[in-house]
Formats: structure tokens, sequence, C-alpha cells
């Protein structure tokens, strides 16, 4: 008889960085949620991650998020590649309960750009993601693509994604105490299962909002003979505005992210103020996590290239590490279908 992974919910909380409610879109339809199973081991070993987990009663879900969500939405809904008519290359790097021996790492890189084919607007994008938590790694290759409906000066998004996941669990560090429980792996154990994920994203001249689902087909993923990591669909919701000011170089950005499994959900509301003067551009951007943590953004462009850093500080009783930290990186090259050898390059625009 094979033995699941079971939900871990104490963890993530610290891990992802999530979402918020969409005050500023009115809500006209519901999602039937489903229910999740997490993905973590009942027991993770390392003794500086069970001190914290004792105390830490929070959501899990399987996907890693990021502080700079508003630059990665690939990472979470495939309607949004394409979005711009550039060559998009977006990654971040996120160290989690900085200070703590083996304190989950997550790294992820996007590549999106648009496309004409038949008369039509196209997308396509690929997505590559690692993410290490304790004794498990959780890695992905993604391929997305999105139509593009042109509803006058709006575009609407269909994405549909196909990734290939592979799952690792390094059972040669667990708890030796845990050696006789027939329930945790004693070897390192790996696995692989095809996962699906779909979107809309509706997109107008200074608004947005995107709906989306991860692991549609929910996959179960056999990691030995004895061990499987079954992974629940996950659900989005997304959005944001562009709202000028008197100062024509200075703009204020909201933006929200929402995710549920069913039972649990995280939620950011996040406000940034950008600047841009000609190539100059800086941001600075502050994000609130209900109940979990307030996080702190800035970055510019240096060179063409956008660079990013963000601060999460915890709000709970129990402060993990010395919090966590985020590096974002982030290039454009503008596209030109027609004239060829007129292609600029920029950065990334903050929308």
């Amino acid at each position: 008889m094979k033995h699941r992974v079971e939900p871990f919910s104490r963890l993530r909380t610290f891990v992802n960085h999530s979402f918020a409610s969409l005050f500023f879109v009115a809500a006209t339809q519901y999602i039937r949620y489903t229910h999740v199973i997490g993905y973590v081991l009942k027991r993770l070993t390392i003794i500086t991650l069970w001190l914290v987990l004792d105390f830490c009663e929070a959501s899990a879900q399987y996907d890693a998020t990021f502080s700079h969500y508003f630059d990665l939405e690939p990472t979470f809904n495939p309607a949004a590649v394409g979005k711009q008519s550039k060559l998009n290359v977006a990654g971040a790097y996120a160290m989690n309960m900085a200070g703590f021996e083996n304190h989950p790492r997550t790294m992820v890189l996007v590549a999106d750009m648009p496309f004409v084919f038949a008369g039509r607007q196209h997308g396509a994008g690929l997505q590559l993601m690692n993410d290490q938590l304790g004794v498990f790694k959780h890695q992905r290759i993604a391929l997305q693509y999105a139509y593009k409906l042109k509803l006058g000066r709006s575009i609407l998004g269909v994405g549909l994604q196909g990734a290939l996941i592979l799952e690792t669990i390094d059972g040669t560090k667990l708890d030796p105490a845990d050696a006789n429980d027939r329930a945790l792996p004693t070897t390192q154990e790996t696995g692989n299962g095809i996962d699906l994920g779909a979107g809309l994203y509706f997109m107008a001249p200074s608004w947005y909002v995107g709906l989306s689902a991860q692991h549609l087909n929910a996959p179960t993923v056999e990691l030995g003979e004895r061990h499987e990591l079954p992974i629940a669909p996950t659900y989005y919701l997304t959005g944001g505005c562009n709202i000028s000011l008197h100062n024509p170089f200075v703009k204020v950005k909201p933006s929200a992210l929402v995710r549920t499994d069913g039972s649990n959900y995280r939620a950011d509301i996040t406000a940034r103020v950008e600047y841009t003067n000609e190539k100059r551009l800086l941001y600075a951007a502050l994000s609130y996590s209900p109940t979990i943590s307030i996080t702190g953004m800035i970055g510019g462009r240096f060179h063409g290239v956008v660079l990013g850093y963000s601060y999460e500080m915890y709000t709970t009783a129990i402060k993990p590490g010395n919090g966590s930290h985020e590096l974002f990186v982030g290039f454009q090259q503008e596209l030109n279908f027609v004239k060829k050898g007129k292609n600029k390059h920029k950065s990334v625009r903050l929308l």
C-alpha cells in the first residue's frame, strides 16, 4: 500500500507571498472551489524548522508565490503571456525564513512574447521553477499559450498551460527518530507528472483583472514504490489599475492577488508609486498580507534592466527567522514584426 505525503499546513504561511481581495472590480462570477490536499510531509526533518512549525497555524498550498507577483503573472495565469508587444524575460529568487538552516528557497524564470498567426494575436510563454523546501524539491517546466481577443480598446486573453513537474523527497535528511516510521521515506525518492492550468486575463487601457486555475487535473506524483504526492487545484484572482497624479512623471499602481484552495486562502494588497522620466524608472511599494506579513519593495531601471528587492516582515506572534528576502530582475525587448532591425530594448513595464 502506498503512503500519501500528508498535508503540511504550517510552513507555507511563511513561504508563500500571497494575495488580496479585489475591491475595485465588482464580482459577477463565482468559483467552485475544491478541497486541497497539500503537499508536504507530516513531519519536517530539520529541528530548527520543527520549532517554528509547532507555533505556526497557516494555510498550505502547493504553489510558491512572490512579492513581485505583478511582474510575474505568467507563474499563475497563462492568459497573461504576450500581453505586451514585447519579448519579456523576468526572474526572481526568494529566500524565506532567513537565518534558519535549510530555509525555503525558490527561484523562477519566465519568458513570454506575442506573435501573429492567421491574422490573429497570440501569446506564448516558457516557465522554469525550482522550489526547495526542507527535504522537498519541487521543479516545474511549463509551456503556455494565450489567444488574444480584441474588444474595442481592451483585450481578453484566454490561456492554457501544460507542465512537467518533478518532485524529490530526500529521506536521508529525515529525523533519525523517525527511521522506523514506514510512512516516511529513508532514501531519496523522485517522481514526475503532467500538470495543467488555464486562465482568463482582461486588460483595459488603465486597469486589468485575471482569473486562473493551476493543477486543474489534480495530478498525483508517485514517489518510489511506497509514496505518492497528491496536488490539488488552486484558484487565483488578480487585478490592478493605474492612477495618474498631477505630476505627469508619477503614477500610483494599486494591485491585488488572492489565492484559495477552497479551505484556505492568502491575500496581498499592494500599493506602488512609480516615477518615470524618459529612460529613468524608480519605484517603491508596500504590500500587506492580512494576519501574515508586511512587505516593502524598492527598485529601478539600471542600464536597461529593472532590478528590484523586497523584504517581508512577519506580523504573526511567532516570527520565524529574520524575515524573507526577494530579488527581482526583468528585461524587455521591443518587437517589430513589420520592419526588421528596428527593435529597441526597454525594461519591464510595472503594471
